[in-house]
């Protein structure tokens, strides 16, 4: 019997290595251990045999049966780990198909805008200053010459907040104020820009937002002449849209100048746009920050920071700035 059991169990082996499939060793499970299997025969046998030969042929037929269980299983585990490889391989996703490589990110169109007035500014003899985005009314509206009943005061124009007393604490609705913190602090001559992020009661639509930023210029000096202006709008024109760009000035009011002027530029098809609101500083105003207007004059103008990028880059609706699609963004 151990012959037979030896030359049964070297054919069942090569048997279960030839296995190219799960379903042959499973199909070899079933003839090599089940019921009609040769072990399951010659246990069957057992019965006719003497007791010693029957203790030993019993031993033999276990540990042959084990033995094909245990190529069985390793054969299966074989089968059934390329398997699983291979169904991992056919359904994976190649992750680096569609990178187009590292797309580095860049700042904002808006932020772009105010560093490249900050730097043609600088460059033409201007301090940069900053200030702060809630403000008192003095420095917002008082200071600036608005009367008491002026509109701009009212709450449907402007977000006031809940500190102190009623309505004397705001969010500033222009850079302005930062003009009033300068020359109460810095002596004239003053020669400086005010960028920032300003706050009105404004409804978003394709040019207004209810945040936006705007940069301010104000010079201080002796003898400083609305010609002084109209020369300084000039340079700015030509150094930031080009030189094929012109510039003119219209009346207009302000309370915080007199005369106030309306800044107009002319684009290469002739068409002209309006751009920013200037003036000479109005006396009341040096007057509240300690200045003698008989002694000191000066002028200011403002831009809209997200105006000139529209302008600058063609775009015809205000809110794609603030909309972060990266898409868009990406162009610029």
């Amino acid at each position: 019997m151990d012959h037979d059991l030896d030359a049964h169990l070297a054919d069942a082996a090569a048997a279960i290595v030839a296995a190219v499939d799960l379903d042959e060793v499973r199909a070899l499970d079933a003839e090599l251990l089940g019921r009609r299997s040769v072990i399951s025969t010659a246990k069957k046998r057992l019965g006719g045999l003497e007791a010693d030969e029957r203790r030993d042929a019993g031993r033999r037929l276990n540990e042959v049966r084990a033995e094909l269980e245990r190529l069985l299983g390793g054969r299966r585990t074989e089968l059934e780990s390329d398997e699983r490889v291979h169904r991992l391989e056919s359904e994976s996703l190649d992750l680096t198909e569609l990178d187009r490589g590292r797309r580095l990110g860049h700042r904002h169109v808006v932020t772009r805008t105010w560093e490249q007035l900050e730097d043609l500014f600088v460059g033409m003899g201007y301090t940069v200053v900053e200030g702060p985005e809630i403000e008192d009314e003095w420095h917002n509206f008082g200071a600036l010459n608005f009367p008491l009943g002026h509109p701009a005061r009212d709450m449907y124009d402007t977000l006031y907040v809940d500190y102190g007393e009623s309505m004397s604490t705001l969010l500033r609705t222009h850079t302005s104020p930062v003009q009033i913190r300068v020359m109460e602090t810095t002596g004239p001559p003053i020669y400086s820009v005010m960028p920032g992020r300003v706050f009105r009661s404004d409804t978003a639509d394709a040019t207004h937002m209810p945040v936006f930023h705007q940069i301010e210029g104000l010079v201080v000096d002796r003898d400083t002449t609305f010609g002084d202006l109209a020369g300084t709008i000039q340079a700015f024109t030509a150094a930031y849209f080009g030189a094929d760009f012109e510039s003119r000035l219209r009346p207009s009011y302000f309370p915080f100048t007199e005369p106030s002027a309306e800044f107009d530029i002319r684009r290469p098809d002739g068409t002209w746009l309006e751009l920013a609101g200037c003036g000479m500083v109005h006396p009341n105003v040096l007057a509240a920050c300690g200045l003698d207007p008989e002694e000191w004059s000066g002028f200011a103008f403002g831009f809209g920071l997200d105006r000139l990028a529209l302008m600058r880059h063609g775009i015809d609706d205000l809110r794609e700035l603030f909309r972060n699609d990266h898409r868009f963004l990406s162009q610029f």
